[in-house]
This record gives structure tokens, sequence and C-alpha cells, in this order.
């Protein structure tokens, strides 16, 4: 961007904080905007638009809107643990990862706590596609509500808009798993591909914009038959739960989980241009309440001894439906599955809540990738970070008693 765009980009952006108030900003909020992005095109900020912008997407006017999820009236607990003995050296697993926070809590004690990139535990961090399974969360909570009757209901009863389109015979079921036939293009690098373009369609009168793009969308295999990653599905899961709960997801989200689940600080969900939550993306929360989400689902996500999702649910939605070309991998209800049992939540850019049952264990990471919403290395390296933690877990178990 050259220094003209640069210095009038900012300028709108501080012309757009007037009109709201320059002084309702807090300090750091106002130091980012020097760097902050002007457009909502994530996938083609710079690293420092990055930087500035995944710990404020809800604080910098122009970039978007959002609804707040309140906090609990009282935190559940995250007592420290021992230190966690890693052969590694974290600090500089973090800064190949250039992440902004990592915590491990096995047991449900905090055995690491590390932060970086100028962030501290006492702030946001967005989550981008990690937001999908709290909304495939959400899903279970309604089939368990009565809202949803069936999984395998078809989509098109509770968004009548899509009736006629490729979507009037996908199930809600397909749509968790991604399955639905429909044709999409995820490539992040392509700015004419479907996740690049669907933000900023200009959609039919009336018509919510999500909508009206996925209803134009082709045909390209049976559902059921093939699985295809598309941010686009999950909002349309999104747009289902509102419609099914007549409540927006902030909403949904507060009573079912955030609540429940003792949150310490409010969270915010990011909306569309047309004011509704964004089913497959942008929730901003505390990294320790990150940790306190895998919480809650590792121990069922129970309120009072009871489940908020219906019985057998997570079996369903942390294990295996459908393959996706990786050995010992696979894809569930909006979460990515491992055959040993573990599963996890990821976002591009290097978010992430990973999820081991049988360890006790849970892992959150958030950060701002320097190779792209999907680099290839830093994946690998949290692939081995994950396993790195399994197995420093297991050695503990094995070690004799002192």
């Amino acid at each position: 961007m050259s220094l003209k765009k640069r210095v009038l980009g900012t300028l709108a952006v501080v012309g757009a904080v007037a009109v709201g108030g320059w002084f309702s900003l807090d300090k750091e909020t106002r130091g980012l905007l020097a760097t902050a992005p002007t457009n909502r095109d994530v996938l083609f900020w710079t690293q420092p638009q990055r930087d500035a912008a995944f710990r404020a997407m809800d604080r910098i006017p122009l970039l978007a809107k959002s609804h707040v999820v309140p906090a609990s009236g009282t935190a559940s607990p995250l007592p420290p643990g021992p230190p966690l003995k890693l052969q590694s050296d974290v600090d500089a697993y973090m800064a190949g990862q250039r992440s902004a926070a990592l915590l491990v809590v096995h047991e449900g004690k905090l055995r690491l706590e590390r932060y970086g990139l100028g962030f501290d535990g006492t702030g946001r961090w967005t989550s981008f596609s990690v937001a999908k399974s709290f909304t495939s969360t959400l899903v279970g909570a309604a089939v368990k509500d009565g809202f949803i009757q069936s999984l395998d209901d078809k989509v098109s009863i509770y968004i009548p808009e899509l009736k006629g389109s490729a979507y009037d015979e996908v199930s809600v079921r397909q749509l968790l798993t991604m399955t639905s036939g429909v044709q999409w293009n995820e490539d992040y690098a392509d700015p004419n591909s479907d996740v690049a373009k669907f933000n900023n369609h200009q959609p039919e009168d009336g018509m919510e914009a999500l909508v009206s793009y996925m209803r134009k969308l082709g045909r390209a295999a049976p559902a059921g038959t093939r699985w295809l990653y598309s941010t686009g599905e999950t909002n349309l899961v999104g747009t289902l739960v509102q419609r099914a709960t007549q409540k927006p997801l902030a909403t949904y989200l507060a009573e079912k989980v955030w609540g429940p689940a003792g949150m310490e600080q409010q969270a915010t969900w990011l909306l569309s241009k047309t004011g509704k939550e964004i089913g497959g993306c942008c929730i901003q929360a505390l990294p320790r309440d990150y940790a306190r989400m895998g919480l809650f689902i590792l121990n069922g996500a129970k309120v009072n001894g009871t489940s908020i999702v219906p019985e057998g649910w997570w079996a369903e939605a942390t294990t295996k439906r459908t393959e996706i070309g990786i050995p010992g991998r696979g894809y569930g209800y909006q979460w990515w599955t491992y055959d040993d049992g573990s599963y996890t939540a990821r976002g591009i850019f290097g978010q992430g809540i990973f999820i081991d049952p049988q360890r006790q264990l849970v892992i959150v990471s958030n950060a701002s990738w320097a190779g792209g919403a999907r680099d290839p290395q830093a994946s690998a390296a949290r692939e081995s970070f994950y396993q790195e933690v399994q197995k420093a877990i297991d050695a503990e178990k094995a070690a004799p008693a002192s």
C-alpha cells in the first residue's frame, strides 16, 4: 500500500472514531489505529495489520460490529499446576508460531501459560474458525431444547429461502459435516474465491446476504458423498440456529455455554453486514476462556450434572463422520478429529483449541502466523507440539512415584 493510501486510510478510521467518540476507546486501541486495516478483507491484510487487528477486531470502527456475550457471574477456577516439562524450547516454538497465547491445561490445572506479540492474558484475541465448533455446540443445544427436531431434517425447513436451490436436498447433518456436495472455493489466496467474495455480496431485496449468495451455488456432487471445507456452510449453520431458536447466536451462547461454563470475561461475536453473528467465524475471547471452553466440552458440557446437548452427541460430534484425505484424521460436526480420540477446533492464522479426553488435556493457541492463513510449516509445528505435550503427560504417568 502506498504512503498516500495508508495515510488516507488511517484518516478515514480516525474520522469514523471521531463520530463515535475518540475518547471512548482505550489507550491500546488508539495506538492500534495507526496500523489497523481499513477494510474487512482479512485474508489480504499485511502482517502489521493482522497483529494490530486480531487483538481488537471488536474495538476498531470500520472493521465490524459485534454482539456481546456477557461474562459469567462467577469465573470457574483455573488453578496452577506443576510446570510442564517439555524437551523443546517453548520460547522458540512460540516465536515460530508468532504466538500471542499458549496455554496447556491438564486435569483442570494450568501447566503452561505464555503470551507473546505484546499481548497479555487480560485481552481478547479473535478465534476465526474456532467459532465453527462453538456454533456446532449450539446446534446440539438446539436439538436438546427441541428447536431443531432432527439432524436429518432438510436445511430448507429452517431456511425456506433455500428451497429450489442446491441446498434443498441437504440435511442439517450434511451441513454440519460439510458433505453437502454444493460447489465452493475456500482458497484464501484467491481474491475471486467464494470465501473471499461472499462477504461483499449484494443481496436480493429483503434477503440476508449470506443466504442470497449460497442459494445461487451449483451442485458439484450428490449430497453426502463428498467432503469439502466451506466457511459459507458454517455461516448457514449459524443462520439455521438463529432461525430455529429465534435468538441471536450471542444470546444463545451466553445461555448455554458462557454463563454455565463460568467464563471470566465477556466475549464478542462479530456481525455480518446484515447484523447477524457470523456462524463460521470471529468470536473474540480471553485465552483463559478458550481454555474453559475446552474444559466445558471435555467434561461433557454439563450444567448441574446434565449436558446441554443430547445423549451421544459428543460421541458423534468429535469423532470421524467423514474422511478428509489425511490418514488418521477426519471431520466430525465442525470438529477436526484424530483417530486416537483427540479433536480440535481450528482457525486460520494459528488459532486452536486441542482436546484430548484420554489425557484430560486442553491446549489453547492464539497466533498471527507469518506464512498465511493456513501456513503449512507453522501448522506442522503445532501438530508436533501437541504430540510432544501428549508424550510429556504420558512420561509423567509412567514415572515411578518419588
